[in-house]
């Protein structure tokens, strides 16, 4: 589209224009979109359209638009976090994601949907109600950024803007059939103002800001926008990435089947094609599993856990019932977390962390599911104990790169159960441009089609 623009083949407010018309179509049937900002996305497109007569590009995403989930802030807009407590609470700063991407030369023209505070699995807001997938409705979209995967699937938008602190922009791209990548910890700035500004210690270590889009691509673009470093995100630092070499042949270690929970058989199918296509670039590739697997997906539930419990009685009064009903199952589910063990879990996470980085001494990359599982029928999450369980089980794949500060890149790799089916390329830290370049040569091999328009 870019292209397309420099070009002069077709103007900004066309593409704006089309892809409003696309959001007025579509999502009164899929509900990801929750605020169109169309008077303000014609009235840049108007600007970048004047400033490309004059042969004045702002930048490589020049003219075209783009979404943003709806606890990103922009100034003067509304960051409600999916709750009807932060309806109205506007912050006065731009997140640095945001201003990057703005100053790339794109234009924002929707905020997406998220579950209540982004603390669900299944994208449901008691603000702005329930997204649908397109490819099937009973089914779930994925969370928290499920509103931005929808809206990406469905050609609502090209490419848009997510977060992860428990896979939550990989999670909606295996729900339906896209592409992100959650970046090692540092790459992408993070700020917040809502509910507070400043960031307890799990968001510290393991939330991430990070791109989407159809195609991994458009996900490599996006990212190199707006990775760097930021004065208002101490934890932001300016790191060299690693890159896949021209001709370079990695040692891939496969795991198709992770431990500690069943798999789906299409699911594991899925991820031993997408090896095989590696295979056929050249790339050594074995089915191994990384040291403590498990107890890093324990010790995630224990750093998240440990920290939400002592904030539990404000999330029950500002939370709708899933929510709600979602975080006490699974709190209640586990054994409780003390000051002791959520102490001991930083030191556990700190010997995990050194044994992956040396594991990765061994192979280049793990190529994994996503999800275990195919995505579940809505609202399985919060009927019963087993439903919520058996949820925490099909995405523990995606837990180890948070813990540990991982990139992690998405792409759709096939089916499962009539559904899209994605993989993760997980890398050592700083190696996100190299898992970016490993996740399209799968992509190239093994990707569905999208957009869809919705399945009924």
């Amino acid at each position: 589209m870019a292209a397309l623009v420099r070009d002069k083949q077709v103007s900004s407010r066309e593409l704006v224009e089309a892809h409003l018309a696309r959001i007025e179509e579509v999502n009164p049937k899929v509900n990801a979109v929750v605020r169109v900002l169309a008077e303000s996305a014609l009235q840049t497109a108007k600007e970048r359209d004047d400033q490309t007569v004059k042969g004045e590009f702002v930048g490589p995403f020049h003219g075209v638009p783009y979404t943003v989930k709806d606890n990103i802030d922009i100034a003067g807009l509304p960051t409600t976090q999916g709750i009807p407590a932060l309806a109205e609470a506007i912050p006065t700063n731009t997140s640095p994601v945001v201003e990057r991407m703005n100053g790339a030369g794109a234009i924002p023209i929707a905020r997406t949907n998220l579950p209540d505070l982004g603390l669900r699995i299944h994208t449901d807001s008691s603000l702005f109600g329930r997204t649908k997938n397109p490819w099937n409705p009973d089914r779930t979209v994925g969370g928290s950024s499920g509103g931005e995967g929808a809206a990406l699937a469905t050609g609502m938008s090209p490419i848009g803007l997510g977060n992860d602190i428990g896979g939550s922009l990989r999670n909606p791209a295996h729900c339906c059939g896209i592409a992100s990548i959650k970046p090692s910890t540092g790459v992408i700035p993070d700020t917040q103002t809502f509910p507070i500004e400043d960031f307890g210690l799990s968001s510290q270590l393991m939330l991430n800001q990070g791109v989407m889009a159809r195609r991994i691509a458009d996900v490599r673009e996006g990212f190199r926008i707006v990775a760097g470093p930021s004065p208002r995100d101490p934890v932001s630092a300016p790191v060299q990435l690693r890159d896949l070499e021209p001709g370079e042949k990695l040692r891939v270690a496969m795991m198709p089947t992770p431990p500690g929970g069943s798999t789906h058989p299409e699911i594991a199918e899925v991820v031993r094609n997408a090896g095989e296509a590696l295979r056929k670039q050249g790339h050594t590739v074995s089915e191994a599993e990384p040291p403590n697997f498990e107890e890093a997906c324990r010790v995630w539930s224990q750093q998240l856990s440990g920290e939400l419990t002592l904030q539990i009685d404000l999330l029950d009064a500002v939370m709708g019932e899933g929510g709600r009903k979602f975080l006490h199952l699974t709190k209640d589910a586990n054994p409780p977390v003390g000051l002791a063990e959520w102490s001991l879990a930083q030191t556990l996470r700190n010997g995990i962390a050194r044994r992956w980085s040396m594991w990765f001494e061994q192979f280049d990359v793990l190529l994994c599911p996503v999800w275990t599982q195919p995505p579940f029928v809505y609202d399985s999450d919060i009927a019963d104990m087993a439903g919520a369980l058996a949820t925490v089980e099909l995405m523990r794949a995606v837990l180890p790169p948070n813990l540990l500060g991982l990139p992690a890149a998405v792409v759709s790799a096939g089916m499962a159960d009539g559904l899209p089916a994605g993989v993760q390329i997980v890398g050592a830290r700083y190696t996100d441009l190299r898992c970016i370049a490993v996740a399209a040569q799968v992509e190239r091999e093994c990707a569905i089609v999208t957009p869809v328009d919705p399945a009924w």
